[in-house]
């Protein structure tokens, strides 16, 4: 049956394109390692042994996916309304600072009470972060990647104020609080030694992997199979159409950026109560930005988006081991690796589309 509108089949744009432009991406990085006097193939084999070779290095992959899977689940929801949150950073610092006032505030509770209502205050305070642009891009025309980037700015300004003068306890000279009571048991390692008598690598992978699956599903579930879903993507195709069909984009763009704002805010769950149990400096680390790259490479769907935060998890972790293993690979080149697969993932994602589509087409024809 021939196709009028030429659009390539599911299985193609979803899933040959990403993997053809991920391999074109990888032979560039081979080439840089090749032009710094190393084996291309033997600096493979060190990355994949060092992040699934054992269960430390899965506990670490796993780790940093988790946080890219949050990050790229609320780029992704913004993306099908239409709109470009960059502020990711800035709204998983906030929601940081939503779990250390409860964390804090109520230690004096048990933790089976404390760790769900940090984990509410992240979610709520992420929400927040993202809801006052989503705000003013709906009701005054503020650009939303304007916005969201100096709110990035001004949640690292206001996390430098308040962990130095509010939460660092006194006569301590490292720039964090103290601990959270009752965090460690989001721990894997920590669970397998109180309840099991069992001795796990120490990795920071905890309990929040599992929100990141649940939040996968959720997203899923809310965007392909409920009615706020269907206008979220109605008003990321087709504004106009959109209106007409009795949708309000501004409900709709302020909606789209709490839900997104409330995804990054869960960053903080995996940093500040998964792993460091206290609330510090710099604790995002990137993942904001690198979602931006999960949810172009995942193609905005939560299913691409767990693959491409596991290879970006690969990325992370691997390049630790090879970077140690070989020390002319330093940090700075594993960093040029990456940006490569980003580079051919998102900027570059279609430069094989149209010979595709002219062969697939043209087949079907």
């Amino acid at each position: 049956m021939a196709n009028p509108r030429g659009e390539l089949p599911a299985w193609v744009d979803i899933g040959l394109i990403p993997l053809l432009n991920l391999l074109v991406a990888l032979v560039f990085a081979g080439l840089v390692v090749l032009i710094i006097g190393e084996n291309p193939l033997d600096a493979m084999w060190i990355m994949l042994k060092g992040a699934v070779g054992s269960l430390k290095g899965w506990g670490y992959l796993l780790y940093y996916a988790t946080n890219f899977v949050f990050t790229g689940l609320a780029v992704a929801v913004a993306f099908h309304a239409g709109l470009f949150n960059i502020g990711g950073e800035g709204q998983a610092y906030f929601a940081g600072l939503g779990a250390g006032i409860v964390g804090l505030g109520l230690e004096f509770l048990p933790w089976p009470i404390v760790i769900p209502l940090a984990i509410l205050a992240s979610v709520l305070f992420g929400a927040f972060w993202a809801w006052i642009p989503g705000y003013l891009q709906a009701k005054r025309g503020s650009h939303i990647v304007i916005t969201t980037i100096m709110f990035n700015f001004i949640a690292a300004s206001l996390m430098v104020y308040l962990i130095n003068y509010w939460f660092r306890p006194v006569g301590k000279m490292a720039v964090e609080s103290r601990e959270i009571t009752g965090a460690y048991i989001l721990s894997f390692r920590e669970i397998a030694r109180l309840f099991f008598d069992a001795r796990l690598p120490s990795t920071p992978l905890n309990l929040t992997v599992f929100l990141a699956i649940i939040a996968a599903f959720i997203v899923w579930y809310l965007l392909w199979r409920t009615k706020l879903g269907y206008e979220i993507r109605a008003v990321g195709a087709n504004t106009e159409a959109a209106i007409y069909a009795g949708i309000k984009p501004q409900r709709i763009v302020i909606i789209a950026m709490a839900i997104s704002g409330a995804l990054s805010g869960l960053v903080a769950v995996n940093e500040v109560l998964g792993v460091q149990h206290r609330l510090l400096l710099d604790f995002v680390g990137g993942a904001g930005f690198v979602g931006i790259a999960v949810a172009l490479m995942g193609r905005s769907h939560p299913v691409g988006i767990v693959f491409a935060a596991m290879l970006f998890g690969l990325l992370y972790q691997g390049g630790a081991e090879l970077s140690f293993a070989r020390p002319l690979i330093s940090r700075d080149m594993i960093v040029v690796i990456q940006g490569l697969v980003i580079l051919f993932m998102g900027a570059l994602e279609y430069a094989f589309r149209p010979t595709l589509a002219a062969i697939f087409v043209k087949a079907e024809d």
